[in-house]
């Protein structure tokens, strides 16, 4: 699935229309909401406009039939008025997103309240996870949902690499920097501890996965970050034995998965972004420091107080059987 500049052509079915322009982690919270409308009107085409380059995720999420690209909320969405039978606005309550969902003069709206624009639904509610946010939503239109449906279908490729221990080193924003050293010593500890160990981020992070693989011995060619396109990122998540994480998109594809997780949390509380509750994944922490400023450019102190030992304890409690097998990267 390609990322259309605009609505492609009516294919006979009346359409419904979901607004969730933002990253990785932000689309895949959605996908319980995107599961639940993909029940409840299934004679509907259903467009997802959302970050043009999340196509090859969006294309991992079988409630999607069309990905309509929309690059943040400073212009409209690219739909002919009426063309769309019910707008979702899975994106805020703001007038941002909700001008850009008025504008498309749908039959339905599905939102939370906004008087100026005449829309009817639930006040926005603080303090409560993300997934539960927008399935809450939902109920109240009444169409069920269930904030812990967050599958998502596999990759057909074969994963680069399989049944590895995943170590993502990398994140948007500085607050979410778990030290390097730190994740060199963590890296340390699933080698001894027999895991074939791979280093995940994006291009920004290739000097960090470097320096993580010098300090813990890691072979250069285990470096994945900057290597992988979206979609064999997420194979290898998926074929992962291991998944050790700060808060960020792989954490989410984890628990996508199923795959066994630790996760460090920083600016953000897991209360408002964790996975699942009934997955094998474990959550660090300390909120008592936590400052919770996403975009600062130092780690958050609810991150620093995480250990290379938390994580390694962590990672035995999962019980994550360890294989010898080896596959060529």
């Amino acid at each position: 699935m390609t990322a259309a500049d605009t609505l492609p052509p009516s294919d006979g079915r009346p359409e419904l229309l979901v607004l969730r322009a933002i990253k990785l982690g932000d689309l895949l919270v959605a996908v319980p909401a995107l599961r639940a409308l993909r029940r409840a009107f299934p004679e509907h085409r259903i467009t997802l406009a959302t970050t043009a380059w999340l196509a090859p995720v969006v294309e991992l999420v079988p409630a999607v039939d069309v990905h309509l690209a929309q690059h943040g909320l400073d212009h409209p969405i690219s739909a002919p008025a009426g063309a769309v039978d019910v707008a979702v606005n899975l994106h805020g309550a703001g007038p941002e997103s909700s001008d850009l969902v008025a504008a498309l003069g749908a039959r339905r709206v599905i939102g939370h309240a906004d008087p100026t624009n005449g829309f009817e639904g639930p006040a926005w509610p603080d303090g409560v996870h993300e997934r539960e946010r927008w399935t809450r939503l939902l109920t109240w239109h009444g169409v069920t949902a269930d904030p812990d449906d967050v599958a998502i279908a596999r990759p057909v490729a074969p994963p680069v690499v399989a049944d590895a221990a995943v170590v993502h080193v990398g994140a948007f924003h500085g607050a979410r920097h778990w030290p390097t050293d730190r994740f060199a010593a963590v890296v340390r500890g699933l080698l001894d501890r027999g895991f074939d160990v791979v280093l995940t981020g994006g291009a920004d992070d290739v000097g960090r996965a470097a320096a993580v693989a010098g300090a813990s011995g890691l072979a250069p060619e285990a470096i994945l970050a900057g290597v992988l396109g979206l979609q064999e990122f997420a194979g290898v998540i998926a074929a992962a034995r291991v998944v050790v994480t700060v808060d960020t998109g792989a954490a989410h594809l984890a628990s996508a998965y199923g795959i066994p997780s630790v996760v460090v949390f920083g600016p953000v509380p897991p209360e408002a972004w964790g996975p699942p509750a009934a997955g094998r994944h474990l959550v660090l922490t300390d909120a008592s420091v936590r400052r919770g400023d996403v975009f600062a450019e130092d780690p958050d102190p609810a991150l620093l107080a995480v250990g290379p030992g938390d994580v390694l304890e962590a990672v035995d409690a999962l019980g994550v059987a360890v294989t010898d097998a080896r596959t060529a990267r």
